[in-house]
């Protein structure tokens, strides 16, 4: 039985997710020396905890690759999980560290972690929970529609307000993109569409009446900053325009791996949001390339196994899993490339963070154990149902006759 399982995982999606890791453990170290340094550090200050958090990041990823997708859809794992995951975020209010003007984190010791990473896994598994369920009422507004949407409003609230709206950006776009694929029907989803319009309207005037407080200086200069980036070179512009440097100096070929100059104090973050950037300087475009088609194989391979699928919940969780990946590598790439704001989101499997990359690994040792299980059903379960064949009806027909 252990090995018909071990044969059945997807092996492919595993050997991507390691390169990744590996790939960007690398970057890390090649673009954290001289921040390590200017900081007192050594300079394998952030390669070092970023090596620490892969190995955590690969156990973890080994456990949920074994453990059944199932086993989440319980309602005591449902209702647990939402309870910590509302619980770690209120406790930012109380307890959090603020970094980047974002109230984000919890310390313990000289560790931190982000539970607004984790609740992103926490709202894909809740949702494809809940709408796996509810396929037989799920048209009805009252008891298959709304629910579900106002836990992930209030989740996405309590991110919002820490503030770290990129976050609660991202978890909301998932949560709509799990929605969209849960089986309601077209109708449904105008009148979600119309009500969601509604509520925008209701809040309006009070976004007006209180701009300054909600459109701060520091969101409104990444607006400044993104819309006339060389204008603003020296202040708000600063980061964009030093991105630009970087990926425009790479080339074909790049500069050499460890030879980029954004990131010897010119490029803010060079090891987490601007990490493409420093890839790009040294690597060139195939550097680039390595890490697009690298999380796009990943982003399409989780479609394919969410359309492959036969139960909802796991179909849901794919989408899910994927979506998140897309949509938070979109904004950061987005965001370096000067497609959109600047958000602060890191890059999925390359930039440094412990939560990011545990959280992420956790979701593909998910996408791992649904393939073992879409693989295993087709290998092993069919061939109990062995088809009758023309051969094997001429052979029972000697017999008979004989």
């Amino acid at each position: 039985m252990f090995k018909k399982i071990l044969k059945s995982f997807d092996y492919s999606i595993i050997t991507v997710y390691i390169l990744l890791c590996l790939f960007g453990l690398v970057m890390v170290y090649s673009a954290s020396m001289v921040t390590a340094i200017r900081i007192g550090q050594s300079s394998d200050f952030f390669y070092m905890k970023q090596l620490k958090n892969l190995i955590l990041s690969i156990v973890a990823f080994g456990f949920a690759a074994f453990l059944p997708y199932k086993l989440y859809k319980s309602n005591r794992f449902l209702g647990t999980m939402m309870l910590v995951s509302i619980f770690g975020l209120l406790a930012i209010f109380a307890w959090g560290s603020i970094y980047n003007n974002a109230n984000s984190w919890l310390s313990f010791g000289s560790s931190s972690i982000q539970p607004s990473e984790f609740v992103k896994l926490s709202v894909i598994i809740y949702l494809s929970a809940v709408y796996s369920k509810k396929q037989t009422y799920i048209d009805h507004f009252n008891k298959g529609v709304v629910p579900p949407i106002a836990f992930l409003i209030f989740v996405c609230f309590l991110i919002a307000i820490q503030p770290d709206t990129g976050t609660a950006g991202i978890i909301f776009l998932i949560g709509l993109t799990i929605i969209m694929c849960s089986g309601m029907k077209f109708k449904t989803l105008m009148k979600l569409f119309g009500f969601g319009l509604i509520i925008i309207g209701i809040l309006s005037p009070f976004v007006i009446l209180e701009k300054d407080k909600i459109f701060s200086p520091t969101k409104m200069g990444r607006i400044t900053g993104f819309t006339e980036p060389f204008k603003y070179a020296q202040k708000e512009g600063h980061q964009l325009v030093n991105s630009y440097f970087a990926i425009g100096a790479g080339g074909l070929k790049g500069q050499g791996l460890g030879q980029s100059i954004e990131k010897l104090g010119y490029l803010p973050e060079p090891q987490t949001d601007f990490i493409i950037a420093v890839i790009s300087e040294e690597l060139g475009i195939f550097g680039v390339a390595f890490v697009i088609v690298g999380l796009a194989y990943l982003v399409l391979r989780g479609i394919y196994l969410g359309l492959k699928c036969q139960d909802t919940f796991g179909s849901l969780l794919c989408i899910g899993i994927s979506s998140m990946i897309a949509i938070q590598t979109f904004i950061n790439l987005g965001g370096a490339v000067g497609l959109i704001p600047i958000t602060g989101v890191p890059l999925p499997f390359i930039s440094y963070g412990g939560s990011s990359l545990l959280l992420l690994s956790i979701s593909m040792g998910i996408l791992v154990n649904i393939s073992m299980f879409i693989n295993y059903e087709e290998k092993y379960k069919k061939k109990k149902e062995k088809p009758v064949t023309s051969k094997s009806m001429k052979y029972k027909t000697f017999k008979v006759q004989g």
